[in-house]
């Protein structure tokens, strides 16, 4: 069962390409819904199926025919959420370690978005059935804030917004190793491992994509009996590849201090941590709806707290940038 929308193309309207005329109707939230619903044949000109290339004409007929959404199999887990922000438009959580974003394979239940379907019925649809609202993910072991979006125009903007890198997303990370300039950019396309699927490597394959990250010295850590020093650092993503940061840093060989996948795996050089110390910190967007300006921040969560305060020590000063950051990621001790 589907919907069906009509239009007549004006003579105003002449010349335009389908899929862009397409992406200013209001029932679609954007220019790349319409180019999906297309590629599916799922949009007639003059009865019969078009191409998003195809360039309109004055009184030619546009049927547009919505699949009705099926209800979702999942079933909605009361969850608790820690929830920074909230309107009828946007969520942003601090998501926890331990917690899968969505359902995949070995995560059927538990997932951010079991509770996220318990918290609210209305939840963007455009990733599909099983990422609802999801705009961005932090891997299953990254803490810290995450937008969700309660429609589609929200989620189509928000994804757009991340595109064009109009959303200031900043993580803090300790990793191994002295880093020896106060900031950098690595900028190293990410694809696939050739050989282990479930990694990611910088590659120049034909699957790869452009990745960049730059970052801040925040603090560096004097070298020890089974270590090599760490260093504590800002992230800024401009582009949302999986597992970026964690694969950046290893790539320049300082991987992230308890990173099971892509780290050392010396339980003592990692501080006895299991799991990446990645901390998605800081969260600046215009709210695509309302034009609001949301700034948040959100501290280290204690495992990781703990981690640094038991590197004081071993401090060897923090940079401008730390003295900046670290009072609003590092809370005291309780």
């Amino acid at each position: 069962m589907s919907d069906m929308y009509e239009h007549l193309v004006s003579a105003e309207e002449a010349g335009q390409r389908l899929d862009k005329l397409l992406g200013e109707f209001e029932f679609l939230p954007s220019r790349s819904m319409a180019a999906k619903l297309i590629e599916k044949g799922c949009v007639h000109v003059d009865g019969d199926p078009a191409s998003k290339r195809h360039a309109v004409r004055a009184g030619e007929q546009i049927e547009v025919f919505m699949p009705r959404r099926e209800p979702s199999t999942l079933i909605p887990e009361q969850i608790p959420l820690d929830i920074r922000y909230e309107d009828s438009h946007l969520i942003v959580l601090s998501k926890p370690d331990d917690m899968v974003v969505h359902p995949a394979h070995g995560h059927w239940t538990g997932t951010l978005v079991h509770a996220l379907l318990a918290h609210s019925k209305d939840l963007g649809t455009l990733a599909g059935e099983e990422r609802p609202g999801i705009v961005h993910r932090l891997d299953k072991d990254t803490t810290g804030l995450m937008m969700v979006a309660k429609d589609d125009a929200t989620q189509a903007a928000l994804s757009e917004a991340i595109k064009i890198r109009a959303i200031d997303r900043r993580y803090v990370t300790l990793v191994h190793g002295y880093i020896t300039p106060d900031s950098g950019i690595v900028d190293a396309p990410l694809g696939r491992h050739p050989k282990d699927r479930m990694r990611m490597a910088v590659t120049d394959g034909p699957s790869s994509k452009q990745a960049v990250t730059t970052f801040r010295v925040l603090e560096r850590y004097m070298a020890g009996v089974r270590d090599d020093g760490y260093t504590l650092v800002e992230c800024k993503l401009y582009t949302g590849r999986t597992h970026q940061i964690r694969v950046h840093m290893a790539y320049i060989d300082h991987p992230v201090v308890g990173d099971q996948m892509y780290g050392r795996n010396h339980p003592k050089a990692d501080l006895g941590l299991t799991r990446q110390f990645l901390h998605s910190y800081k969260l600046e967007l215009t709210h695509p709806i309302t034009g609001e300006q949301i700034s948040l921040r959100d501290p280290l969560p204690e495992d990781l707290a703990s981690r640094l305060r038991a590197l004081e020590p071993e401090s060897m000063g923090r940079t401008e940038a730390g003295e900046e950051v670290l009072p609003v990621v590092l809370p005291p001790s309780s």
